[in-house]
């Protein structure tokens, strides 16, 4: 699989990068292609997402792996504010891998409760 299943992501505003259980990328969207083009782009998909991470970010991805918790967190790269989400997804039930989500969130970004 490289083309994701779900159309509208495929050329969606933000990152969006599949994995399986093992870690292996399953699939890529159009964003997330351009967004590690450095790296390989495309061709990462079949490799090993724990190999594209340096420590520590590699030791947490492994636990989520093994885990099937979800992460959430932001960066800021090259003046870009991002926010990643880390979350599992399922096949029958089963935790079948992870789903990463990299959306750019303004440098301020308002905040509102709602009740």
């Amino acid at each position: 699989m490289t083309e994701l299943e779900i159309p509208f992501l495929q050329e969606a505003p933000f990152a969006v990068t599949v994995c399986d259980r093992d870690g292996i990328i399953l699939a890529m969207n159009d964003r997330a292609k351009k967004t590690f083009e450095n790296d390989g782009g495309v061709e990462l998909i079949g490799t090993n997402v724990l190999d594209c991470h340096p420590e520590p970010s590699r030791s947490k991805l492994a636990y989520l792996l093994e885990t099937g918790e979800s992460n959430k967190y932001t960066i800021e790269k090259n003046g870009v504010k991002k926010i990643i989400i880390q979350t599992p997804w399922y096949e029958s039930g089963e935790f079948a891998g992870l789903i990463e989500i990299s959306v750019e969130i303004p440098k301020e970004m308002p905040h509102f409760l709602r009740g």
